[in-house]
């Protein structure tokens, strides 16, 4: 049966501990009968009694009682009469007594001695560890951006980081052993007792602090507190991390108060939208009288002094029926743009193929004698309002069909591709007559037309028309142009693939 290695360890330490009493016991002995044969009699006690006390020192209480045996058994028998002898005279007991109460104090007092000393060096070795922590991670602390301080529950400072220097402009020495409320003069968001009693609960708050800094400013901190336990379990200092979020409550303030203002032009131009529908529609419902009347009698009036008009008067009547005609359709499509915003839309997938096949078949009456190069690209399904993104394709083909008609050789194209990941980009492009691009912005508008009436027919409500539509969907609308070099016309919706 082997011992292990840590039995071994201790049996050779007791071994030294023994060997130690052992030695020092032979060594006082030595001493006293080289003083005892020399004529100094009675210096053995006083060097026994030093051997148990340095025995007891370095090597325990177990090899001091064997040190103060052997040195009982020495003075009984070299130096107490009769000598060479363990005999104990009756009045010799009471100073062998003495001498074992003596050796036993010694030894007693040597250990206790020892134990304190072990004690106080191993307190000290962990006080200079602690300290040697606390510097480290103090100066850790040092090193981050953040405030950091800690409090007690008085909110007395005790300690003031770097960062909370930098945040608040007072340096460590002026900020500690002071109140951090007063200091600080900390704006609490809630009252500062419902605070602590959420401390003492959780063992941590966080909040937006409002405090003023040394140099008279005011800050807002997003503050963390943590609350720090004593020795005997009640709370006994807080630590707080604070960051400035001063700017960013500026921007917050700001964007809010920009939506409210938002919002409010929104409720207003909600309101001066419907006021402008309602308007439109009963101003087109109002004209439709006046005009019939004004298209009606002027045909019977036509037809009644026919004959006895000259060829001029002809075209006077002529004139005023293609006008009353062209002010019913101007009528017609106002109509239909103050009806866009009032229509609820039926949102869905439309398969946008379908729709573009329908339109070219409906404006095919419009290029009857002429042969168009159609080019029709993949444009996938759009998520939106079928009959509205209908009459997109509808307005975008039939401009691009009138303004090729003076092209020899007219050519329309039809495609798509991704915008930015969150939209899909339809385009229609011509080689048409096109336009100027510094007045692009004018295409858009109601009634805005870039050509005159006798060069190219039209209302100017169609892009408007395009550009509203458009505009619900949450998408955009654009336009490329050039003067004799054709023209592109774009509209984005988002991108909501089908499920």
């Amino acid at each position: 049966m082997t011992l292990s290695n840590l039995e071994v360890g201790i049996a050779r330490s007791r071994a030294r501990q023994y060997g130690f009493a052992l030695s020092t016991t032979a060594i006082a002995f030595a001493l006293a009968l080289l003083a005892y044969d020399y004529n100094f009699p009675n210096v053995e006690i006083p060097l026994f009694l030093f051997v148990i006390a340095v025995t007891a020192w370095y090597a325990g209480s177990g090899p001091a009682a064997l040190a103060a045996t052997l040195a009982i058994l020495a003075v009984d028998y070299y130096f107490t009469e009769p000598r060479y002898s363990f005999a104990v005279r009756v009045s010799d007991a009471p100073y062998f007594v003495v001498f074992v109460c003596c050796a036993l104090l010694v030894a007693r007092f040597s250990t206790v001695r020892r134990r304190v000393e072990q004690q106080l060096l191993q307190t000290r070795d962990r006080l200079v560890i602690e300290v040697a922590e606390r510097t480290q991670q103090a100066s850790l602390l040092n090193l981050t951006h953040d405030s950091i301080f800690v409090r007690d529950m008085d909110f007395l400072i005790n300690y003031w980081n770097k960062g909370a220097q930098e945040l608040y402009g007072w340096s460590a020495e002026e900020a500690k052993g002071r109140n951090s409320r007063q200091l600080l003069e900390t704006a609490f968001p809630v009252a500062i007792d419902d605070i602590l009693t959420e401390l003492e609960r959780t063992g941590r708050w966080e909040g937006e602090l409002r405090r003023r800094k040394a140099n008279g400013s005011l800050v807002v901190v997003a503050s963390r507190w943590s609350l720090r336990q004593g020795d005997e379990g009640g709370p006994a200092a807080i630590l707080e991390t604070s960051n400035d979020i001063t700017e960013r409550k500026r921007r917050e303030e700001e964007i809010q108060r920009l939506n409210q203002e938002l919002a409010s032009r929104s409720v207003e131009m909600e309101r001066a939208n419907k006021e402008l529908e309602a308007f439109a529609y009963s101003v087109s419902h109002d004209l439709r009288a006046p005009l019939r009347h004004m298209s009606g009698y002027t045909e019977l009036l036509q037809k009644r002094v026919s004959s006895s008009l000259d060829e001029k008067g002809h075209r006077y009547m002529a004139i005023i029926l293609e006008s009353a005609e062209q002010m019913g359709h101007l009528i017609d499509d106002l109509l239909a743009f103050s009806r866009i915003g009032r229509v609820e839309a039926q949102m869905g997938f439309v398969g946008m193929d379908q729709v573009i096949k329908d339109v070219m078949t409906d404006v095919r009456p419009e290029t009857e004698g002429r042969t168009i190069g159609w080019k029709v690209g993949l444009v996938p399904d759009l998520y939106g309002d079928r009959s509205l993104l209908r009459l997109v394709m509808v307005n975008l083909l039939s401009n691009a069909v009138k303004f090729t008609t003076t092209r020899k050789d007219p050519e329309i194209e039809i495609g798509s591709w991704n915008g930015n990941g969150d939209e899909v980009v339809v385009f229609v492009r011509d080689n048409g007559v096109g336009f100027d691009m510094k007045y692009v912005d004018k295409l858009f508008g109601v009634f805005r037309r870039l050509h005159r009436a006798d060069e190219f027919e039209g209302t100017g409500i169609g892009l408007a028309t395009v550009q509203r539509i458009i505009h619900r969907h949450g998408g955009r609308v654009w336009a490329e142009g050039l003067v004799d070099g054709g023209a592109t016309f774009y509209f984005s919706v988002p991108n909501q693939r089908p499920l």
